[in-house]
């Protein structure tokens, strides 16, 4: 028997970050101290943030940039002691992943003594992460991670060759506005790899052993609403922007209960070792995977109808003219990954939590096939 349970309070739609002072207000902050974490100071121009700062509103704002992709152990400590004596009671985390997972990774760090990189180490491997003293609203600006209604991080330790998670089920975002408005201007490289990383949250939500019929649902509404609408995001038009931000926030909610699983297990040290988007990554991925799942999967036939294909061999040349069209390479030679460190990166795909939530077992030798077939 598996239960869903999500406590994030989702608003979705064009103009919803008007909304933020009314979230900020409902959460009765004691003190009304607030980080605001933003991707750029850009985003600090918004009409919004000034109006929280007026005399009706008893906020104390402290503003953040972090521009980092892909943020590691020393990045989080970094912005963990430029903030931790202002100990802010909210967190509005507005950006992509990255800026959500560091969002969120604060939350769980105020309070706590954490004096160097070490010891911050140890802090995210021993799981000493304990109940958060911070809450967090999440406000993506792009469509893909989910990471507004998920409640763990990723966080990259590329000295110790390890990506690490934050996780703690009291950590849900208090609230997520997802305004398709906040993606205009974003790269179309990034918005179609950001796309496809929201259809591989939804499918391996859906295959994954921890799947439950609310995910399931969820999972198939996200992926038959960005997949049918690619062409719109392809094209620059506004529809094809909120129906990314509806099929992501949907695969978070998917995911959020069920995890990722072969997918994202492989894709981790290719993101690590050759800086290939996590999107792109983890998309190349997906039809692989697939044929590999099918036999494992109950429910094959409306997947493949939500992704709108007729088998995994389809559904990789989908994907493969997705990349091409905004620019990307579709294979792992075109991104430079050297054929004789295939077998090295399987090896670092086996990931904890996600190789193991796979519907059919995975091993280094089973990785290393798939990564030659997209090679």
């Amino acid at each position: 028997m598996n239960n869903y349970y999500n406590p994030v309070r989702t608003v979705q739609g064009p103009g919803c970050l008007k909304c933020l002072p009314q979230i900020l207000q409902d959460m009765k902050l004691t003190h009304g101290r607030v980080l605001i974490l933003g991707w750029d100071t850009k985003v600090f121009e918004y009409d919004v943030f000034s109006q929280l700062h007026s005399s009706n509103q008893s906020f104390h704002i402290q503003k953040a940039v972090f521009q980092e992709s892909n943020p590691t152990v020393k990045h989080l400590f970094k912005i963990y002691k430029e903030t931790k004596d202002f100990f802010p009671e909210a967190v509005v985390a507005i950006g992509g992943g990255s800026i959500m997972d560091v969002g969120k990774s604060l939350c769980c760090l105020y309070g706590k003594e954490i004096s160097s990189e070490q010891a911050l180490r140890e802090f995210i491997q021993n799981k000493e992460i304990g109940s958060p003293k911070t809450k967090w609203v999440g406000i993506p600006t792009t469509s893909g991670t989910g990471s507004e209604v998920t409640c763990w991080a990723t966080i990259w330790d590329p000295e110790k060759e390890a990506k690490r998670s934050i996780e703690n089920p009291e950590n849900y975002a208090y609230a997520a506005l997802v305004d398709p408005e906040m993606t205009e201007g974003m790269p179309l490289k990034l918005a179609v790899s950001s796309a496809l990383d929201a259809v591989a949250h939804g499918v391996e939500s859906y295959w994954a052993k921890g799947t439950n019929a609310v995910s399931k649902a969820l999972a198939l509404q996200a992926v038959n609403r960005i997949m049918s609408n690619m062409e719109a995001l392809l094209s620059g038009k506004a529809e094809g922007r909120d129906a990314m931000a509806q099929g992501s926030m949907m695969a978070g909610l998917a995911f959020s209960n069920t995890k990722t699983t072969a997918c994202h297990s492989i894709s981790y040290p290719l993101t690590m070792h050759y800086k290939i988007p996590h999107g792109a990554a983890v998309s190349m991925l997906l039809a692989p995977v697939f044929q590999m799942n099918a036999s494992g999967t109950d429910g094959m036939p409306e997947l493949l109808k939500a992704l709108g294909v007729k088998d995994g061999e389809d559904l990789k040349e989908r994907i493969s003219s997705f990349l091409i069209r905004s620019g990307q390479p579709a294979s792992l030679k075109g991104w430079g990954v050297k054929e004789e460190e295939l077998p090295g990166l399987a090896e670092l795909g086996m990931t904890k939590g996600r190789a193991d939530n796979n519907p059919v077992e995975i091993t280094a030798e089973t990785i290393n096939i798939i990564l030659k077939s997209i090679y």
